[in-house]
C-alpha cells in the first residue's frame, strides 16, 4: 500500500512541476511588427554561435501572408553573415504565434521553429519572442539599446512567464 502511495505521489508531482508553455500576447498587429529589431538579449543557441555583433531581424509582410525574415549578425572576422527564411502565423486570431523555416529544399521546407510572442509594447518598440519549452528566448527592439527601466519591465515579464532572466546574455551593438 505504501508503495502504491509513494507511486501516486511520484506521478502527481512530476504532472504538477511541468509548466504549462508561456502565454502569447492577445494580439499582434503584422503590419506593426514588420520591420526592422535589433536583438537585445538572447537566450544563447547554437545556430547563433557565430554572431559577436549587431544582431538584426527584419520581417517583411508578403502579399500571401508569409512573413519574409532576414537575419543578420557580424562574426569575429566582422564579415556580415545573413539567414533568410519565412515565418508563418499559426493563430490566426492573434497573430501572436508563429513557426518559423530556414531551411528550403526546392522550395519545401522540412523544419520549422516556434516564434511565440510573449510579450509587446504597446507602440511596438519592443517584443519578446518565445518557444513553448522556454528553449529559446529573444528581447527585441527597435533600437540597438533599451533603457534600465524598460530592460526591468522585460525581465518582470519573463519571470511571469517562466523563463530565467539570467538565461539571456546581452546582444552587443
Amino acid at each position: 500500500m505504501m508503495k502504491i502511495l509513494f507511486v501516486v505521489l511520484l506521478i502527481s508531482f512530476s504532472v504538477f512541476s511541468q509548466q504549462k508553455p508561456p502565454e502569447t500576447v492577445k494580439y499582434v498587429d503584422l503590419n506593426k511588427y514588420i520591420g526592422l529589431w535589433y536583438e537585445i538579449t538572447k537566450i544563447p543557441n547554437s545556430f547563433q554561435d557565430h554572431c559577436v555583433k549587431g544582431t538584426t531581424a527584419k520581417y517583411v509582410l508578403g502579399e500571401d501572408g508569409e512573413i519574409e525574415v532576414i537575419n543578420s549578425c557580424f562574426d569575429e572576422d566582422g564579415e556580415i553573415d545573413i539567414a533568410e527564411g519565412v515565418a508563418r502565423v499559426v493563430d490566426k486570431k492573434s497573430n501572436a504565434k508563429l513557426e518559423v523555416s530556414f531551411v528550403s529544399f526546392f522550395g519545401w521546407r522540412p523544419f520549422w521553429g516556434d516564434y511565440w510572442v510573449i510579450g509587446l509594447d504597446e507602440d511596438y518598440q519592443w517584443a519578446i519572442v518565445g518557444t513553448p519549452n522556454r528553449k529559446y528566448g529573444w528581447i527585441l527592439s527597435r533600437t540597438s539599446q533599451l533603457d534600465k527601466e524598460t530592460m526591468s519591465e522585460i525581465f518582470q515579464i519573463l519571470k511571469e512567464q517562466g523563463y530565467n532572466p539570467n538565461d539571456f546574455e546581452m546582444s552587443r551593438h
